[in-house]
């Protein structure tokens, strides 16, 4: 009875892992867990037969297809693979299976990619289908995604090709691509992903084909059902790259069961080096007439295995959430965990990405969480195990000050991202220096990202004030800096303090603030502290400053610490005033808003911009019912076709000077 008991726990555990694995694409438990909830399932379901039912998850390969999409009938069962996580386990495999093929056996050792099963049907050479793996025997159709996955061609290349051709294999996400969508949902307050598995799996089943491909998926063949003539797998692999798909560069063919052990440590001692996640090799008997012979049991085949790497995801609580601040004035959470060993390695703490992160995924101070590790960055939180509360979990507030210096902290709305606003933060120095100097800042050659942080770590620049206070004595002795490069530093510092007040608007590296904008609020206001002085509405009369701009810049100047800094500067002589824009406020175009695009015959989109101001008119970035002219030369583009939807009168550059007479 207690193994009955037992057996009904671990299959009730494994469906809801499988659900939510497969279809809603949130596991709450790791691979590890999993495995062993599956590995004790077949061992008591093996020691007791009668336990064995139908609809046990041993019987089965995943979970059941989404009601979302059109069912994907496989030709043959998308068998899931058998586990070892040892090397004991991959000699125990080879034994079996040269005993039952009653034959000297070879292998065919592929990289185990995580990403998503899927098939691909293809007829006279042309892709016609294509579904997920599912539970094995019927999954998702899934085809319109499908045809966005470069790396998947829509015709098979080659001659005399068979007029149906099934091609099984993973679509995957690149890591680096995994790092540029979520730094891209950082900036939009969007919640990150997880791992790029969940990527991957999540774009692929995309209700619009669009959105899948913005996530620049990848694909590995690595399996052609029923093909005729083939006596190998590694012929399969290479008439895969003859049909025109990629297939992983490092198979490799092992003549005894010693090769692929070692093909196996190599590549755990490996994975790093590449741009894709792996969790361990597949082994497979390389000639398919054995394949054959040896068939499956339940749901894994016994021609094949897979060695599955040392863990990288274990499940700890979270202690802590402590607030670091990053070069930019990022507020970066951190969490502090109960250790736990995850790949070799002992782990205390993981990034918590943002406080949208945390608010999202409902991680709490005290939670039971699982810790993923890849690599060799930090690792990170991937969410709470909500089952194991016991209600003593408390919720986290991101601080409103930051905690190096106190400052107020800003978090737009709609940001992912809260950040401190002090310009002298020593957290910032780095960053706010190496900005400072730079060429569309105040472009001070020779003050790079070495000495920058030469300086610092001296301990001679500690905000970007600081920079004026250098002389030839305090750079003395600073590597790699001789009296002639100290001379033409110093020349090059001083040159800087002319640049005028839209440089050093840019230099001071006001959230939002780039070089047009400072050009804006340099011309309109005319000194730094009209600026300073001005209210959020007051700076808002400016063309093109929206309310978030307003916002940055108003709470910028209301920090004592920036204000104290722009004092130093005007103390150094630094130049922080520029010349007013006078508008007119009569003439053939006052109150009347243009719009430039393209390329104009005789006049530059500035000569432009001054002979509608000159007239009284004003020129904006974008085309709106506002816009009573839209001024287009030749490229026009998209502001052109907006401005005919909307019926804007279009003009040339003729038309243009006509106005002005």
């Amino acid at each position: 009875m207690k193994a009955a008991t037992r057996a009904v726990e671990l299959r009730a555990q494994i469906d809801e892992a499988n659900h939510r694995y497969y279809v809603l694409d949130a596991p709450t438990i790791t691979d590890a867990e999993y495995d062993a909830l599956m590995r004790e399932l077949i061992e008591l379901e093996q020691a007791h037969p009668d336990l064995r039912t139908s609809d046990s998850p041993t019987q089965r390969v995943g979970a059941p297809p989404s009601e979302k999409f059109a069912p994907y009938t496989h030709s043959r069962p998308m068998l899931s693979l058998s586990n070892a996580f040892s090397f004991d386990e991959v000699r125990a495999f080879d034994e079996r299976a040269r005993k039952l093929a009653s034959d000297a056996l070879s292998y065919v050792c592929e990289l185990k990619i995580d990403g998503l099963a899927i098939a691909l049907t293809f007829e006279d050479a042309v892709l016609v289908r294509g579904g997920t793996r599912g539970d094995g025997s019927v999954g998702e159709e899934v085809t319109p995604n499908l045809r966005t996955i470069r790396s998947i061609p829509l015709h098979l290349m080659g001659t005399a090709l068979p007029p149906r051709v099934e091609v099984r294999g993973e679509v995957y996400l690149r890591k680096s691509e995994f790092d540029r969508i979520n730094a891209k949902r950082e900036r939009e307050g969007l919640p990150v992903f997880a791992n790029p598995r969940n990527a991957a799996a999540g774009a692929v089943r995309q209700l619009d084909p669009k959105m899948t491909a913005q996530r620049r998926l990848s694909f590995f063949a690595y399996q052609l059902v029923d093909v005729d003539g083939l006596t190998t797998q590694w012929d399969a692999l290479s008439m895969l790259r003859t049909y025109g798909f990629a297939v992983n560069p490092n198979i490799r063919r092992c003549a005894t069961i010693d090769d692929v052990i070692a093909y196996c440590e190599e590549w755990e001692r490996r994975r790093d080096e590449l741009d894709y996640e792996i969790d361990g090799v597949v082994i497979k008997v390389d000639d398919l007439a054995a394949q054959e012979r040896l068939g499956a049991v339940a749901r894994d085949p016994r021609w094949a295995t897979a060695f599955k790497f040392k863990a990288r995801e274990a499940r700890t609580r979270l202690l802590d959430i402590v607030v670091s601040v990053g070069r930019t004035g990022s507020l970066n959470p951190n969490a502090v965990l109960e250790p736990v060993h995850i790949g070799g390695v002992t782990v205390k703490s993981a990034t918590l990405h943002n406080a949208e992160y945390i608010r999202s995924n409902d991680i709490r101070i005290g939670d039971s969480v699982i810790v993923t590790r890849a690599g060799d960055v930090i690792p990170r939180v991937i969410g709470p195990i909500v089952s194991e509360r016991t209600g003593k979990e408390r919720v986290y507030r991101l601080p409103d000050r930051c905690p190096v210096c106190n400052a107020e902290v800003d978090h737009p709305p709609g940001e992912a991202m809260s950040r401190c606003t002090n310009v002298a933060c020593p957290a910032q120095v780095y960053e706010r220096v190496l900005h400072f100097a730079s060429r569309g800042a105040m472009d001070i050659e020779g003050l790079g990202d070495v000495l920058t942080e030469q300086l610092i770590d001296r301990e001679i620049v500690h905000t970007i004030a600081d920079v004026y206070d250098l002389d030839a004595e305090r750079l003395h002795g600073v590597p790699r800096l001789a009296a002639k490069s100290i001379a033409k530093l110093l020349a090059a510092i001083d040159a800087s303090k002319t640049r005028g007040l839209a440089r050093v608007l840019t230099g001071l590296g006001i959230r939002f603030v780039g070089e047009e904008t400072a050009k804006i609020l340099a011309a309109d206001f005319g000194s730094i502290e009209a600026i300073a002085a001005a209210s959020e509405d007051e700076l808002m009369r400016s063309e093109g400053i929206g309310c978030e701009v307003a916002a940055s810049v108003h709470l910028f100047f209301a920090q004592p610490a920036n204000l104290a800094t722009v004092e130093r500067l005007r103390e150094h002589g630094v130049v922080m005033t520029a010349e007013k824009r006078v508008r007119a406020e009569h003439g053939p175009l006052a109150g009347k808003t243009f719009v430039l695009t393209g390329t104009l015959a005789h006049l530059t989109r500035e000569d432009a911009t001054e002979l509608i101001e000159r007239a009284g008119g004003k020129v904006t970035g974008s085309v709106s019912k506002k816009t009573d002219y839209v001024v287009a030369g030749e490229a026009a583009g998209s502001k052109l076709s907006k401005a005919q939807q909307l019926d804007i009168p279009i003009l040339d550059e003729d038309g243009l000077k006509n106005l002005l007479i």
